[in-house]
């Protein structure tokens, strides 16, 4: 038992002695490197099977955010701006005058407004039934493909730390090749095992901040739209009285 203690106490020692070797190595080599040298480097370091689907993630993960920001930004409407249209147009020119300043008007608070003007003939009632039922959808449109950013974000980390298993696996079958613990054995396989963690953290880290940022952009649309829908139906109740 105390041998196993001991065995086990030496290769602590030597693993943490490692990490201490390696980092100063690098440090010491990298002081002439540019840091797009630093980050290929230590890219390679990590092994193609693990850091190939970590920047695969990155990128399809930076794509959507990308997308969905752009398209995010151009849902974004002033809706007193065109609640005070809507009102001007049903007063001076009736339904259709309103319809086709919603027409105009990009965004989704003014596709839900041209689906209950489109049903006001039918009655107030039937005109509130169609906003809900079109906010539902334009709620979908804003919320598309929301879900596989958040897929990556567990992702990366989780393949970050399988690289670091498969490091550590590697280090202790070197460790019993060459039947010695000393760091020069086992630096590779924990450098490997370090690297792919930092850089599965790191574009874990990336997403989620743009993620919080699509989920706030969307809550605060959203909210737009509730509010103008309310105001929408309270125009078409004076409007038809």
């Amino acid at each position: 038992m105390k041998k196993v203690v001991n065995v086990l106490s030496v290769t602590g020692f030597m693993f943490f002695g490692a990490i201490q070797s390696t980092f100063a190595q690098e440090a010491a080599a990298t002081e002439s490197q540019t840091f797009h040298q630093i980050l290929k480097q230590n890219f390679i370091d990590g092994g193609p099977e693990f850091m190939g689907i970590v920047l695969v993630a990155l990128i399809l993960g930076l794509a959507i955010s990308i997308e969905r920001i752009i398209y995010l930004n151009m849902a974004t409407t002033n809706t007193k701006k065109l609640l005070a249209s809507v009102d001007d147009a049903l007063s001076s020119g009736g339904v259709e005058a309103a319809k086709e300043v919603c027409r105009n008007t990009k965004g989704p608070v003014a596709s839900i407004f041209y689906q209950g003007l489109d049903r006001v003939d039918e009655g107030v009632e039937q005109a509130e039934k169609a906003v809900v039922s079109y906010g539902g959808v334009q709620m979908g449109q804003l919320e598309k493909n929301v879900s596989w950013i958040s897929l990556f974000i567990a992702l990366a980390p989780m393949l970050g730390f399988m690289g670091t298993v498969i490091g550590m696996i590697g280090a202790f079958n070197d460790i019993a090749v060459a039947n010695d613990i000393s760091p020069a054995v086992v630096a590779g396989g924990i450098k490997v095992a370090l690297l792919t963690t930092v850089f599965g953290l790191i574009v874990a880290i990336i997403l989620q901040i743009f993620y919080n940022y699509i989920v706030a952009k969307i809550d605060s649309i959203v909210n737009s739209m509730e509010d103008a829908s309310i105001s929408l139906i309270d125009l078409l109740v004076k409007y038809k009285k």
